[in-house]
């Protein structure tokens, strides 16, 4: 447990932020035998439409840290290849079927996946998860980052670390008190997330449908449909002007089978907007410092990348720090430089197939309205071989220099 300072708390490493990241990154270090506190801003995890396509990247290193078998009792879907819908022309776009060692991919509400890591991270001694502590700022002495500000049910203090670790998420607080410098690449559209009830006679299948200037994806979670509607960027508040009758006949448009149901939109209430970004930061630490995972690059929802990113961000921190951190004084900035130098170049490369895709396929989808799409020839006739499906989800589903755990565990 971190040890009592005068005005607060001192911890070996603090991480702000209990997602993916933090979470993963918590448990790693706790495992490795270090002093961690993870401060988490709310009071649980029981929050919608967050990124839950767990890939098999990350079942991998459930598996590695003995939590696979827990992990697949959680409630799920697996999907094993995804089907677009252009125009009235049937494609199947990616597939995982024959990949090693698994085969597909899992979509699990995200809080039961940081409820499973929570768990784990408790069994161990140095483990201390504060939730309902928001870091508000930094503390800065003689140079280097020193600690966090935090506002808490019992007021304000202040928690002392040798190490900070930002993993707040595409908003991040602490980002903005450091000021670090992010390239922006920006995105052409929007995200509208909402649920459809789903009936056991609808496709198997999560598919993306593209039509008349429209674009929507369907994820089948089992009892219902959730439902990515793409919109222009910066086109949402224009479209919660008009009447959600408007949104409505879109959807039954796009997707005839859902027609009988669309009137359980009730209201724009129940419509969630994802501001898309993509950007990274040009560099992801300072003296005493870290970033990692959305904080220090959001990436564009396609793929559903972002938590497997943040979690391959986690692991490769944890190689890196553990050993150091199990010591004492304060960390060299040369390992925060080296956990940049191995993440960025998977993350760039990702960014880039990303932000060619909107340009590529969302941007023309979104501008063509009222025309039917047009599949190329060249295109559709690649897409009937597997392997040519299996580039993109080798890339999205495994990643690129993929992290494996590295340190051994030393107290439960």
């Amino acid at each position: 447990m971190p040890a009592e300072a005068q005005g607060g708390l001192h911890t070996r490493c603090c991480v702000v932020g209990g997602g993916p990241a933090g979470m993963m990154l918590g448990l790693l270090l706790a495992r490795a035998g270090v002093q961690v506190t993870v401060l988490e801003k709310h009071g649980d995890f029981l929050r919608d439409f967050r990124g839950d396509t767990v890939h098999p990247s990350t079942r991998q290193i459930l598996d590695e840290i003995g939590l696979l078998p827990q992990f697949e009792k959680l409630p799920q879907r697996r999907i094993d290849h995804f089907v677009g819908l252009i125009g009235k022309k049937s494609l199947e776009l990616v597939d995982l079927r024959g990949l090693r060692p698994f085969s597909d991919m899992a979509l699990v509400p995200q809080w039961d996946l940081l409820d499973l890591l929570m768990r784990a991270a408790k069994r161990y001694p140095g483990f201390d998860l504060r939730m309902r502590h928001k870091a508000t700022g930094l503390i800065e002495e003689s140079g280097r980052t020193a600690g966090v500000r935090v506002e808490a049910p019992d007021g304000a203090s202040e928690i002392r670390a040798d190490l900070i670790v930002a993993c707040d998420g595409r908003h991040s607080t602490l980002r903005d008190a450091v000021g670090l410098e992010a390239t922006e690449f920006g995105a052409p559209m929007d995200v509208l997330w909402f649920r459809i009830p789903r009936k056991e006679s609808d496709t198997q299948n999560i598919f993306g449908i593209i039509d008349g200037g429209h674009m929507m994806v369907l994820l089948d979670r089992d009892e219902y449909w959730q439902a990515a509607y793409l919109v222009p960027k910066g086109s949402d508040p224009k479209l919660r002007a008009q009447p959600i009758g408007v949104l409505r006949d879109s959807v039954a448009q796009l997707a005839p089978f859902l027609a009988d149901r669309v009137a359980s939109i009730a209201s724009w209430e129940n419509v969630k907007t994802l501001s898309v970004q993509v950007d990274r930061l040009k560099c992801w630490h300072r003296p005493g410092l870290l970033l990692i995972g959305d904080a220090a690059h959001a990436m564009s929802p396609i793929g559903g990348v972002g938590i497997n990113l943040a979690i391959q961000d986690a692991v490769a921190a944890a190689n890196a720090l553990a050993e150091a951190l199990r010591g004492t004084g304060a960390i060299d900035e040369s390992l925060l430089a080296s956990i940049q130098r191995r993440r960025e170049w998977p993350v760039r490369v990702v960014q880039r197939v990303q932000i060619e895709m909107q340009k590529r396929v969302i941007s023309r989808a979104l501008e063509q309205s009222g025309r039917p799409p047009r599949v190329p020839a060249l295109l559709g006739w690649l897409l009937q071989f597997r392997f040519v499906r299996q580039i993109p989800a080798r890339l999205f589903a495994y990643g690129l220099r993929q992290e494996h755990v590295r340190t051994p565990e030393r107290a439960a």
